[in-house]
């Protein structure tokens, strides 16, 4: 029951949770105890939050996931987990979760209940239609962004990352449409009523706009990465965003198991490289020059 529980809140995806850490990385304060803490206990209470909003939708899609090839297998829809334990695992997250993001900061806590409703519209609602169901996903991003810099006091973070994180979001969330349509074939649209609407030659160009967008958003960051002095070196890491960018567009355009990106962060070595190397790289460009 715990294993089937713990499956059900998808602690895979709570690596998009990690963009809580923008805030704290960008603006100098990572090696700051309070700060530190502080978002990390945004992160920790965000994963709830999010394993919150993934039961109800498993909750929401139980028919449709029955009949998906890979969704058949969750908990719930397999039969392993029973509606009953589910509805009280929402109860007590919903509990523990909002409880624990209004005592750590009223405004984090207000971001967690506007990031869950969005999700539950989404669910509902959103998901269902063409182009808004990637733009939600990427305004989620954003609210987990905002979460970190409203859980800490941030002198300075870039707006240039706010729209990087929304690009790259989009980015990613085109390419799990990509993904899936390569999956299911056919039979794509029985499964997810959205993707009747969109076809592998227009999600390409859709890719290829936000690739160029993220490229060129990243590089204009780097020229302003340093706001106390000019220096330009914050540019020796667009060697990276680029082949980190170029990687997943190979992993989705060649293999089925790109259906979503945190299954390809977790598994494609070379990309991790790549983001690792990328930190490394802003680490110390960020923290030894001040």
């Amino acid at each position: 029951m715990l294993k089937n529980l713990l499956e059900t809140l998808r602690p895979r995806q709570w690596t998009k949770n990690l963009v809580i850490f923008a805030g704290l990385v960008f603006d100098r304060q990572l090696f700051l105890a309070t700060p530190a803490l502080r978002v990390l206990a945004a992160f920790c209470i965000a994963c709830l939050v999010s394993g919150l909003t993934y039961t109800i939708n498993d909750i929401i899609d139980l028919k449709a996931d029955r009949q998906h090839p890979q969704k058949c297998h969750r908990p719930l829809a397999s039969g392993r987990l029973p509606l009953k334990a589910a509805v009280l695992l929402v109860i007590l997250l919903a509990l523990v979760s909002f409880s624990a993001a209004f005592v750590l900061s009223w405004k984090f806590g207000l971001i967690c209940i506007a990031y869950t409703v969005l999700m539950l519209a989404y669910s509902k609602w959103l998901k269902h239609i063409m182009i808004v169901d990637v733009m939600v996903i990427a305004a989620g991003f954003l609210l987990r962004v905002l979460a970190g810099i409203n859980v800490i006091e941030v002198t300075f973070f870039s707006p240039w990352l706010f729209i990087l994180t929304a690009l790259l979001a989009l980015f990613l969330g085109f390419g799990k449409r990509f993904a899936e349509l390569r999956l299911l074939e056919g039979s794509a649209g029985d499964f997810r009523k959205v993707l009747n609407g969109y076809s592998i030659p227009l999600l390409n160009q859709y890719l290829v706009v936000m690739l160029g967008s993220i490229l060129i958003t990243y590089m204009l960051y780097t020229f302003s990465a340093h706001p106390q002095g000019i220096s330009y070196t914050m540019m020796l890491t667009i060697p990276f965003v680029f082949f980190g960018i170029f990687r997943y567009m190979y992993l989705i355009q060649n293999f089925n198991t790109a259906s979503t990106p945190e299954e390809v962060l977790l598994k494609d070595r070379p990309l991790q490289a790549a983001i690792l190397l990328w930190g490394l790289a802003v680490m110390l460009i960020l923290y030894l020059r001040y």
